[in-house]
């Protein structure tokens, strides 16, 4: 007899989990996966593309219908799960119907995080997380033409390049000295605040939000040294933070995120957590790479073979229209480390790998990154690089030549 086994959120690292479970032990689980959106589980880093015209938001599925179907998945998306009582092992859902389950995957992601300043309540000041975000964006911005990004992050960057492709006047507000301050060094984020001005982008670092003014709606960000910006649109995009109200429902151990062991499971019987809503060893992942995974490793466990998850090397990676951009690893370069830096500013492209002893631990791609995989699977494997040290910085083609 199958196991019920339910999926509480319909995200990427969903995806990724059903796809592994099947190829490894389809039929052992009777599995439904239970979604907020009203819509397939789709690619979110393809947000800004379909801000910006690009692509269309029918594009980017990550699987059609008939795939979760052809797997015997029973996909309820469009419905919020309210609820979880894990003496009885069921789900509450918001329409009141309730599903059982044998196992119980969390995979229930992040929110925005909005700055606490004066005026974020405002109508016209949104967030940009999911297709509805940019639904909504798209609507603003097509009668309101200036737009000021509070944060620049991954997603700050993404959403100013999809408005400002939109044809807004768009203002991208930094409180850091540096864009992507959390994956990029003083001279990468220094070329990237460059290329995206070149967009048509006006970046401010070192920026302070005091506050939203507006009468009825947002009509101007305020800044701590006077400065005001006319805006029609202000999108916040500062960060997220994990979605852990169903866990706590459930009596479920919590931290930042739903605290999991190197299975996966969670302090609850039967209950475990991947993705953005997952806390692992005291990180919380806000990056596809380690969701999928965490996802490999549950549904290795699930399918009754030995797995253990370790923790991931974070990776960023950024391609917005041309521009490209890696980091992995120990970036910056702690005590008793070396740095390799080359640069060439005409070109637009920089390149910085960390040494530690016979190790590459970090690397920071700027303009060229066709190497970034190779890169990061020397740091994942602390493979020993002596042998090819002299070739490195010239990439895996350079490297292999010289080890052949």
């Amino acid at each position: 007899m199958t196991e019920p086994l339910v999926v509480i959120g319909n995200g990427m690292a969903t995806a990724r989990f059903v796809d592994d479970l099947c190829e490894q032990a389809l039929g052992r689980y009777a599995v439904a996966v239970v979604g907020e959106e009203p819509r397939l589980a789709y690619n979110r880093v393809m947000l800004s593309s379909v801000l910006a015209g690009e692509v269309a938001a029918s594009e980017i599925d990550l699987k059609p219908a008939a795939w979760w179907e052809a797997r015997g998945v029973t996909l309820l998306y469009g419905q919020a799960a309210v609820a979880i009582d894990p003496t009885i092992r069921r789900v509450r859902l918001a329409s009141g119907a309730t599903l059982p389950y044998g196992r119980l995957v969390l995979a229930t992601g992040s929110r925005p995080i909005r700055p606490s300043v004066p005026g974020i309540d405002l109508p016209g000041v949104m967030t940009f997380r999911d297709l509805a975000d940019v639904s909504a964006i798209a609507a603003a911005g097509a009668a309101r033409r200036k737009a000021v990004v509070i944060g620049g992050g991954l997603l700050g960057i993404e959403a100013a390049y999809g408005l400002a492709r939109a044809g807004a006047d768009v203002t991208l507000v930094h409180l850091m000295d540096r864009l992507m301050e959390r994956q990029l060094d003083a001279r990468a984020a220094a070329l990237l605040k460059r290329a995206i001005e070149a967009k048509g982008v006006t970046v401010l670092v070192g920026a302070e939000t005091t506050r939203i003014d507006g009468k009825s709606r947002a009509e101007a960000v305020v800044l701590a040294d006077g400065r005001v910006l006319p805006a029609d649109l202000v999108i916040a995009a500062i960060g997220v933070r994990p979605n852990v109200e169903l866990a706590r429902s459930a009596g479920v151990a919590i931290d930042r995120g739903v605290l999991v062991d190197d299975r996966l499971t969670t302090s609850v019987a039967g209950i475990h957590a991947i993705g953005e809503c997952a806390q692992h060893r005291g990180q919380c992942y806000g990056l596809v790479e380690p969701a999928y995974e965490q996802a490999r490793v549950l549904a290795t466990h699930l399918a009754g073979r030995p797995a253990a998850y370790g923790g991931s090397v974070v990776a960023t990676n950024l391609k917005v229209s041309g521009v490209r951009v890696f980091s992995a690893g120990d970036f910056l370069g702690r005590p008793g480390t070396e740095q390799v830096v080359l640069s060439d500013t005409g070109f637009g492209t920089y390149k910085k790998l960390v040494l530690a002893g016979n190790r590459l631990v970090g690397a920071v791609l700027y303009g060229e990154t066709n190497d970034a995989a190779w890169y990061l699977e020397l740091i994942r494997t602390g493979t020993a690089i002596g042998h090819i040290r002299d070739e490195l910085m010239f990439g895996r083609a350079a490297a292999e030549r010289k080890a052949a």
